[in-house]
């Protein structure tokens, strides 16, 4: 594996007192193409004994319901659309404004509701729905030691595989303000024997966003750095003093570096830094892995943002914790 980034190597060099905040991480940079149960890989067939039962979601999962509003309910939007509009009317830059009546209307109109189409004036709920006998979950990633060195590997085991649901969640146990695929994660030893299990076909009403299209990985070895939330401010100026004066930028490039990552450091560039903590020891929680949008894979979390899990640093058995930015 090589190591690259010299440009972070170089700001430790010059701000030694950086150094203690630097963590190694490895890019993992997922490429289309067909992998193997014996590779790492983003989406293809995981090296899992045939004997072993295949995880299953239980839910509840998150449905669509829709509500067609009635025709007093759409004409009253479309009052309120059309006052909006006349009022920005020669204000090109402005803003559309609405006022506490038309507020309200709308909010009694949408009755709780998450959205609302336009073309077919429908209210959209999301709402929840128990998964009997179980939603199978969707391989998502597999990862052997040799490629992610930077992460802790628990004696014995050299591979890692997470799968997680293609459904939407809300509010999972342990997993509160978080909206997406419910995650599971693996370890177990490469040198298996015995035939392997057929992974399940994703489900008809899988997400398809969820999905991955299969992936081989090109991981690299970096050094990440944190957000600016984690430093000091004086060293948050002096590092980003130190990036300008080379045409660089400290965040999200020499720092909470983007992508398919193991190991590192997180980006806060939705929300402020939010601690994250184990739920069984208190402990703050270290970024294990980072699951991006788009690319290659083809997935889409949030809105295309990354999916992160948390693991603890005290003792790898307690819960993982997802955040999505």
């Amino acid at each position: 594996m090589t190591t690259v980034n010299p440009s972070v190597d170089a700001l430790l060099a010059d701000i030694p007192a950086l150094a203690p905040y630097a963590r190694k991480a490895t890019l993992l940079r997922p490429r289309t193409g067909r992998p193997t149960a014996l590779d790492s890989h983003v989406g293809g067939p995981l090296l899992w004994p045939a004997e072993e039962e295949w995880p299953v979601c239980r839910g509840p999962h998150l449905i669509e319901v829709r509500e067609k509003l009635s025709e007093q309910e759409r004409e009253a939007w479309q009052r309120t659309d059309r006052a909006m509009r006349d009022r920005r009317a020669g204000r090109p830059n402005s803003a559309y404004e609405l006022t506490h009546e038309e507020a309200a209307l709308q909010s009694r109109i949408m009755d709780g509701a998450g959205a609302l189409d336009m073309r077919t004036w429908e209210r959209i709920r999301r709402v929840p729905v128990p998964a009997d006998p179980g939603v199978p979950m969707v391989a998502v990633l597999q990862l052997r030691a040799q490629d992610a060195p930077t992460l802790d590997w628990p004696e014995g085991m050299d591979v890692l595989q997470v799968l997680w649901c293609p459904q939407e969640h809300s509010e999972l146990p342990g997993q509160a303000h978080y909206w997406g695929p419910a995650v599971e994660m693996r370890h177990r030893p490469a040198a298996l024997t015995g035939p392997l299990a057929e992974p399940p076909a994703p489900p008809a009403d899988a997400v398809a966003r969820y999905v991955p299209r299969p992936c081989l990985l090109d991981p690299v070895e970096v050094t990440d750095l944190p957000d600016q939330d984690e430093l000091p401010d004086e060293l948050v100026a002096e590092a980003e003093a130190w990036a300008e004066d080379r045409d660089a930028e400290y965040h999200r490039v020499l720092s909470c570096q983007e992508g398919w990552k193991a190991g590192g450091w997180p980006s806060w560039h939705l929300t402020d830094l939010m601690r994250i903590d184990c739920p069984a020891c208190g402990a703050r929680s270290r970024l294990h892995l980072t699951f991006d949008s788009g690319h290659d894979p083809d997935l889409n979390v949030g809105r295309f943002g990354e999916l992160r899990v948390f693991t603890c640093p005290v003792d790898a058995t307690h819960p993982l914790r997802l955040n999505i930015q």
